[in-house]
Parts: structure tokens; sequence; C-alpha cells
């Protein structure tokens, strides 16, 4: 615990970054405090189903976390205990997909006591126009979290992640595996490099396969253009499969993840979906369009540059917040908003001032910091 005062977080617009502030309040051991959660929504005020779900979750992975919410559920008070890990499951309701809750809980798992096992039962297909899929943080953020030295010390296996049910419905199930680590690496990733090849995941549930093949189409149509490597993967989950393997089967949908590999290993992914549940949609966007879209959003985050992409850059920061106290650089593309208000956070919550250095030439953001030191003191020592 050391002597560093406990003075609590108080946060009071509500729900805005609800997973990232809980996360810093448990390594930085302060208590939190979140007023105004969804006061303004008159039919449903207080904590929504994904959110009271994140901290049973929260509840589950730790030990000792006291967790007090009023009656209306627009008032959270938490107490951060210690990370224990271990054997986890957890069912996440249908409102978000199950990457929404395994992004958040990403940056406590190499802390605990004991190496994690999680398995998250949810909807794997669907939401992710604002979530993040499996398949993204599996082809995005563990590659990242793995540079910053978060592999088995022994057999130096990296976290793992694996889809073990695709499904629109609560019925999907996925299995993430971390090991734990005393204490992370400082990162210096600046070079950009040339993108030398592109790989891509084209998923449809419930569809004809020639769904996923137009999508993968379409998308090289465009990427053609520009390198000869592209490679797309269809994954089509049949009918009859989906049928047998669950009583509630699981409704339409389709989705194509692009990552584009430079030649200095930096991975930049983007993903797009359409959106199944809209009925007057469902006619008017054609598998031919996902795919040109999936190839523009893909060249649009080339072209903001950097080292990570836009949908991990907060959790990269954070990483290197905890780092040891060194320091860690990281080349980046456009920060996000979010991103901008993570760095608010991570100021007041650890003191850490990160360095922002404009680079014209290349229109991209050099961010360095010193690390906290941040040590894995729950780990049994050996």
């Amino acid at each position: 615990k050391g002597t560093m005062p406990s003075t609590t977080l108080k946060f009071d617009d509500g729900a805005v970054q609800f997973r990232q502030r809980l996360v810093v309040a448990l390594f930085s051991n302060r208590p939190i405090l979140i007023r105004n959660i969804h006061a303004d929504n008159l039919q449903a005020p207080g904590l929504q189903p994904e959110e009271a779900s994140f901290l049973r979750l929260i509840d589950k992975l730790t030990n000792g976390t006291t967790i007090e919410i009023n009656a209306t559920g627009t008032q959270l008070r938490l107490k951060p205990g210690i990370l224990v890990g271990g054997q986890v499951e957890h069912d996440c309701p249908e409102t978000r997909n199950v990457g929404w809750f395994l992004e958040g809980i990403l940056p406590l798992a190499p802390f605990s006591k004991v190496p994690l096992e999680l398995t998250l039962h949810g909807v794997t297909q669907g939401f992710t126009n604002r979530d993040p899929s499996c398949d993204y943080i599996k082809a995005s953020i563990l590659p990242i979290m793995e540079k910053f030295g978060i592999a088995d010390e022994e057999t130096a296996s990296p976290p793992l992640l694996k889809v073990i049910t695709k499904s629109t419905t609560s019925s999907g199930c996925v299995e993430f595996s971390c090991p734990q680590v005393k204490q992370l690496l400082p990162i210096d990733v600046t070079e950009e490099g040339k993108i030398k090849r592109i790989r891509g995941l084209a998923v449809s549930t419930r569809l004809p396969p020639t769904a996923t093949a137009r999508v993968a189409h379409a998308s090289k149509g465009v990427l053609h253009r520009l390198l000869p490597d592209v490679w797309i993967h269809t994954d089509a989950t049949s009918v009859s499969k989906a049928k047998h393997t669950n009583k509630n089967t699981t409704g339409p949908s389709l989705s194509l993840l692009l990552t584009a590999e430079s030649t200095t290993g930096v991975v930049l992914s983007t993903e797009c979906a359409w959106n199944p549940t809209n009925q007057q949609q469902r006619g008017k966007e054609l598998p031919e369009d996902l795919g040109v879209k999936g190839a523009t959003m893909l060249l649009q985050e080339v072209e903001c540059g950097g080292c990570v992409d836009s949908g991990c850059q907060s959790l990269v920061l954070l990483f290197m917040c905890l780092g040891p106290e060194d320091v860690a650089r990281i080349r980046m593309g456009t920060l996000s908003q979010y991103t901008i208000s993570s760095l608010r956070l991570f100021q007041q919550a650890f003191g850490v001032e990160f360095k922002v250095k404009a680079d014209h030439e290349s229109k991209t953001v050099l961010l360095s910091c010193l690390g906290t030191g941040y040590r894995n003191m729950a780990r049994a020592s050996t």
C-alpha cells in the first residue's frame, strides 16, 4: 500500500469512460466515487445492464473490493481490493459485445495473483461498430501486450484468446488466458515502416457462404490497387450448424476485420459490420459495400499513421504509465477524443504527464512519459 494518501477519485459526469476509471482506481489503489450515472435517462436512470455486469466481473476478479450503489443506481462508490485472477466465468448481457468487457479488464489481467483464465458468455458477433470484437483484440491488442513483455516467464507463451462459439445472442463463448508478470517493460515504438501486407477475416453467421466471399472480393478490389499481398479469410458459420449447437439460434451477421502489417512489425487493424437488427437497412447495404467500407477504413487508419491503431491508443498509454520508471515512447496518429480524456485521467490518478510532440512531417504525434514503476505485489514471489 505504501504511504501514498488514498484520496478518493471523484467524477460527476456519470458513465463517461466507465471501465477505464474503475481500472485506474484499482491500479492506483484509490477509492472512486462516480455520480450522475445516466441521470438524464428518464426511462432507465442509473447503471445500465452492461455496466452492472462489468462491476460484477471486477468483483469476481478481485478480493476485498467493496462496491456501493445508491437506490436509483446513479451513484457508485468502489473501494479497490487486490487482483486475484484464477479461473473466472462470467455471463455478459446481450446489450454489448463480449469484446467490450474483455477490453475493459485487459489491463488488469497480467497483474493478478495467479494467471487468469477467463470464460465469457455473450454476444460475439454484433455491435462491432462501437465495440471491439474478439477478432480485433486478437489481431491488434494482444501483439501490443507482448511488446510490453506480457508473456509466461518459463514457456514465453503470450496471452491467448479463443472464440469457442460465434453468436449474435448470448450463446456465444470466448476463452481468454493471460500469464502474470512482475513488471512491464518500457517500450520504444517510433518506427512506422511501410505497409507490406494485409490480412483479413470476413465472418458471417446465418447467411449464405457467398456473402463473406463477396465482402472479401470487394475489399480486395480496393486494396489490390495498392499492394499485391492481400489475403482475406472467410468464415461462414452455416445455418444448420448454428441450429444444432444451441437452442436459441443466432441471428444473421456479417463483419469484416482487416489488419495491415508494416516492415517494422507495426500492426494496424480496423473492423466494420453491418447492423443486422435494422430491418430497413438490410436490403440496402450489400456485402460489397461493406467490403469497400472496410478497406477504406483501413486506408484511413494507415493514412493517420502511428504505430498503434486508434482502437488501442488508451490501453497502450495506460501500460506506459504502469511501466518501470524509465522513459517509454510511442508514435501515434491522430489522437481520438477518448484518448485525450484518458491522458487527463492518468494525470489525475497516477500523476503521470505525457510529453506530446507533434511531428509535422509525418503528421503524427510522439508521446513519451516516465512510468510509475507499478509492480505486481499480489503475485507470490519465489
